[in-house]
């Protein structure tokens, strides 16, 4: 990958892992009810289940996109347009509500935290997008796919755990900041910012 590719890439991360979602709300209503330290496995487990998932998703989903560079085109076109809507959405969301996820009568095990990534919805679309817009379709079935595979994998890891701690220390201690409308819309207004930066490079074929 590029420079700009990476930069893109990075970003895009953060405000992936960053933005609230069924992950972050989840690990936030743990740590306010069971603490830091008993949430710190569902955290690890988001951390190595996401990045696996991505992985195995690349090795089907990815070997379709990238095969035919028409289908690999497509779906980068829409996945920078869900992008520019996400942000849209993020920028207009309100603070996450967290009461279903507070009825748990123990935090999710590290496993728990893995396997759910499977039926998480936003884990999926993050997954397809990231493989469409930072992979090269235009080669094929190429050994570098696999290394971007890993590339994403990789970022995603490093980026989504402290993210996920920042949630989880949110939760325990400051997660009353993030609920009061005004300071959690600067907040996710920084989060689309985020994102549509991430769609520059990519815009500039970098």
């Amino acid at each position: 990958m590029m420079i700009a590719s990476l930069v893109s890439l990075a970003l895009f991360c953060f405000a992936m892992s960053a933005t609230p979602g069924p992950n972050n709300v989840m690990v936030m209503a743990s740590a306010a009810r069971y603490g830091v330290r008993r949430t710190l496995p569902h955290v690890f487990g988001i951390a190595f289940g996401f990045p696996l998932m991505l992985v195995l998703v690349g090795a089907g989903v990815g070997a379709v996109i990238v095969a035919s560079p028409p289908i690999h085109r497509v779906f980068e076109t829409v996945s920078a347009l869900f992008m520019l809507w996400l942000a849209w959405r993020i920028a207009r969301a309100g603070p996450p509500r967290a009461a279903a996820s507070e009825s748990r009568t123990r935090p999710l095990t590290f496993f728990e935290a893995a396997l759910f990534q499977w039926v998480n919805p936003k884990a999926w679309v993050i997954a397809v997008a990231a493989i469409a817009l930072y992979t090269r379709g235009a080669e094929g079935l190429h050994a570098g796919f696999w290394i971007e595979i890993t590339v994403i994998a990789v970022a995603f890891a490093v980026i989504c755990l402290p993210t996920l701690l920042g949630w989880a220390v949110f939760g325990r201690g400051a997660g009353a900041f993030l609920k009061r409308e005004l300071h959690f819309h600067l907040f996710n207004g920084a989060m689309a910012a985020l994102l549509v930066l991430a769609l520059i490079p990519l815009a500039w074929g970098g």
